[in-house]
């Protein structure tokens, strides 16, 4: 028997129905069967964020997982990898136990570690006193973790990505990593780089850096905020087209004050002034975003990218990234959604997986 019916969805511009059982999409067309009439709203997958700090007064640092959880759920994210600041590696565990014992709302899949192992002097709004090399048993025994942020430069870095590689996702990012560096980690194992451009050496003619490196090797993705802020529009239409949505990951990279009036905010244990809904650090610098990952998708559609692109950069390629069955609408899928109007507005938030 299903679980739900949603009736009249516009899926890829056809009205139609979807079947749920079991907390997956069991059948997508026309039913007899009752259900909850939608009105022809437009059916997306629900969105995955593998790069979010928190919002809405909420961090992944707090360890407060549960009221992280609905805080996505209200805006659309309906999975997330919640992601950690540079710390000591002894205030990690905690965190881990407490995300993977998380219910209701949104689905946390894990931890992405967004440090310690960055450089000091790409560490943008991190803390550059806890930055260290990579030490892959320190972190080995820690649970759920789904994704690490590495700087390919440190030292001992490349034993690191080939020990972690099988065990979690790998990401290139907070670094002065060279082309040749670059490559090393990707040919070692990562698979992403972490906001790209943002936190990184730029894309030259003769020293092309980790962007080029992540051009030449076709199985890595890149992560872009793509909040309006932290890319120009031009470099956000540039990566699209070299890497393509099968390729492109997009991110909100949101901090607590996601959602909540201007002023000053804790951001892993350093203030950040947000102001016009800018967050930067005290010497100025940008730190996360205040923008959910909808309003990032609604920003790429605005910028040229065709919509069915710009949700896809947010739901299938992520999932794809790190091994899930969400994202798609299709048989057999996890049955998480997002109505919205014609606009892309957000309408209402089902999780039924």
């Amino acid at each position: 028997m299903a679980d739900a019916v949603l009736k009249r969805v516009t899926v890829n511009g056809i009205v139609t129905d979807v079947t749920v059982t079991d907390g997956k999409i069991s059948r997508i067309g026309k039913t007899d069967a009752p259900g909850r009439d939608c009105g022809g709203a437009q059916l997306f997958p629900g969105l995955i964020d593998i790069h979010t700090h928190g919002m809405g007064g909420v961090d992944t640092m707090d360890g407060t997982f549960d009221a992280l959880a609905r805080q996505y759920a209200a805006a659309g994210t309906t999975s997330l990898l919640a992601t950690t600041m540079t710390c000591p590696v002894s205030d990690l565990a905690p965190l881990a136990e407490k995300a993977k014992a998380a219910r209701g709302g949104a689905h946390i899949l894990g931890l992405h570690l967004e440090g310690p192992y960055l450089s000091a002097e790409a560490i943008g709004a991190q803390d550059s006193r806890w930055a260290k090399d990579p030490d892959f048993d320190e972190i080995a025994s820690l649970p759920g973790i789904r994704m690490i942020t590495v700087a390919p430069e440190r030292a001992g870095a490349l034993d690191f990505i080939r020990k972690a590689k099988d065990r979690m996702t790998v990401c290139i990012g907070h670094t002065k990593a060279t082309y040749e560096q670059a490559l090393s980690a990707l040919d070692a194992g990562a698979n992403c780089l972490t906001h790209t451009c943002n936190a990184m050496p730029p894309l030259l003619h003769r020293a092309p850096g980790p962007i080029g490196a992540a051009l030449m090797r076709e199985n890595t993705y890149v992560q872009v905020i793509c909040d309006g802020i932290h890319l120009h529009p031009a470099m956000v239409l540039a990566l699209y087209r070299m890497f393509g949505a099968e390729r492109m990951i997009l991110i909100s990279d949101s901090m607590r004050a996601t959602g909540l009036a201007d002023g000053i905010y804790d951001l892993g244990g350093q203030e950040m002034t947000v102001s016009g809904g800018i967050a930067r650090t005290r010497d100025g610098a940008l730190a996360g975003s205040t923008s959910t990952l909808l309003s990032c998708v609604q920003c790429a559609i605005r910028f040229g990218i065709p919509p069915q692109d710009a949700f896809r950069m947010a739901t299938a390629t992520p999932a794809s990234l790190i091994g899930i069955r969400k994202g798609v609408l299709a048989v057999g899928y996890d049955a998480d959604f997002l109505l919205l109007d014609e606009n892309y507005r957000l309408l209402d938030t089902l999780i039924l997986s």
